[in-house]
């Protein structure tokens, strides 16, 4: 069958593309913020629900599984229906699924409220970041996606201190109602200012089970689609595990901290994430053969500053703390990298899919932690939240250093099967070389 001649009729990179990205980026930081609620109210849920450590964790784990579970799904419906679609029934989804939560009283409900919610944020991020893709310049998307991790983190600031004083103040029930009800507000804006492409023509895959096996499996096939994958897997967890559910927990009841302090920090985790985003998205826009080195770099920093808190003599100094944070921060841009390197390896009808595989990997690794760190701290200490001790903490934070070091490998290992792969396709690998992240014969369209 012929394709649609694809014929541009809107301006790339302009005022329209702000607006459209502006509006996505909103509804992704209202996802964060409900994705990371729990990073302050867990202990309030745990007395609220009455449940010990592993349920607790497991409030997390499901909505990640969930999440992780639908990233491929999400990615064939990215590349049929478009982003537009995708982010609204997202947005509704996590709307009903916070309210409900708001309301429930037992670990059951709860439960099934977060699994709503994990179904409505896997839809999120990869719609916003195929608008990137094709509202933005190849040089201005590097840094459009970093930004895009940036800002929306600031949904992790409100779920850090403004959320706990507004617990503190309003309860639970009133706190999560009014979170629910933002939703409601960007629906009006998606529905009016999104638009999936600033092309007519923009191919579409047909959703035909055989076909769909077949490209699912040059997907996942592409050694850049792994090593994007690993990417996200190992850059991502550290600062997800400590900021939904873990360093709050081990900041004030293993560090001693008070609730505002351990507060703070997660807020400086955040803003460094701010301040690092920008930074790694120039550095891998300017150096896009060297972007892999760039991440293990990070993943080294980050594992070496968790090795001087936990050799650390009992409690740690407040300055390391600041460090460790600050450091942990850069892991989110870090993973991000793995998004750039599906447009290097896909072409634009295949973005959704291979970001959707890509994206599993950071929550994949998440998850996994979130729940061996509650599993170990139950064997530790049974008696629950109130009797965790330092030591337990650090044996149970110890973890992550199994993911790091796999991770590690396996970066190394894609990388170069990514680059005998763009070897193997004429002028790929200078381009590659000169700066370029959309590659002859592999990303970008003939001349």
């Amino acid at each position: 069958m012929t394709r649609p001649l694809r014929r541009q009729v809107h301006d790339i990179g302009r005022r329209r593309a702000w607006v459209i990205w502006a509006v996505a980026l909103a509804v992704y930081t209202v996802a964060v913020f409900h994705r990371t609620s729990l990073g302050v109210a867990g202990l309030v849920a745990a007395e609220r629900f009455d449940i010990s450590a592993s349920q607790l964790a497991t409030f997390t784990v499901v909505q990640l599984v969930v999440y992780a579970g639908m990233q491929i799904p999400v990615g064939v419906l990215l590349d049929r229906f478009g982003s537009r679609l995708l982010l609204i029934i997202g947005l509704v989804l996590m709307t009903v699924g916070q309210l409900w939560f708001a309301v429930s009283h037992s670990f059951e409900m709860g439960l099934a409220a977060r699994v709503l919610l994990g179904i409505g944020d896997a839809m999120i991020f990869t719609s916003m970041l195929r608008l990137v893709a094709l509202w933005f310049h190849v040089k201005q998307a590097p840094v459009i996606t970093q930004l895009s991790g940036v800002v929306g983190q600031l949904g992790a600031v409100a779920a850090a201190t403004p959320l706990a004083i507004a617990l503190d103040r309003w309860g639970w029930d009133r706190t999560f109602s009014i979170a629910a009800g933002a939703g409601s507000l960007l629906l009006v804006g998606l529905v009016l200012v999104v638009k999936d492409s600033p092309y007519t023509g923009e191919a579409v895959e047909k959703i035909k089970v055989r076909a769909l096996r077949r490209t699912l499996a040059e997907v996942w096939g592409n050694p850049g689609t792994r090593l994007g994958m690993w990417i996200h897997f190992t850059g991502q967890f550290g600062a997800t595990v400590f900021t939904m559910l873990w360093g709050y927990p081990f900041l004030v009841e293993g560090q001693g901290l008070r609730p505002a302090v351990a507060g703070g920090l997660l807020i400086t985790l955040t803003v460094s994430s701010m301040v690092a985003g920008p930074l790694v998205g120039s550095l891998t826009g300017r150096l896009p053969y060297r972007r892999s080195q760039i991440v293990l770099c990070i993943v080294g920093a980050i594992a070496l500053v968790w090795a001087a808190v936990i050799a650390w003599p009992g409690r740690a100094p407040l300055p390391l703390l600041v460090l460790l944070v600050c450091i942990v921060g850069f892991g989110g841009p870090g993973s991000m990298v793995g998004f750039d390197l599906a447009r290097s390896f896909h072409p634009s009808d295949r973005l959704g899919r291979a970001t959707g595989v890509i994206n599993i990997g950071g929550f994949f690794a998440s998850l996994v932690t979130m729940a061996l760190v509650g599993l170990i701290l139950d064997q530790l200490a049974p008696g629950g939240p109130g009797t965790y001790t330092l030591t337990d903490f650090k044996i149970a934070m110890s973890v992550q250093f199994l993911l790091w070091g796999l991770g590690a490998v396996q970066i190394w290992r894609y990388r170069h099967k990514g680059l005998d792969y763009i070897d193997e396709h004429p002028g790929a690998l200078d381009a590659l070389r000169g700066g370029d992240t959309l590659l002859p014969g592999i990303s970008r369209d003939p001349d």
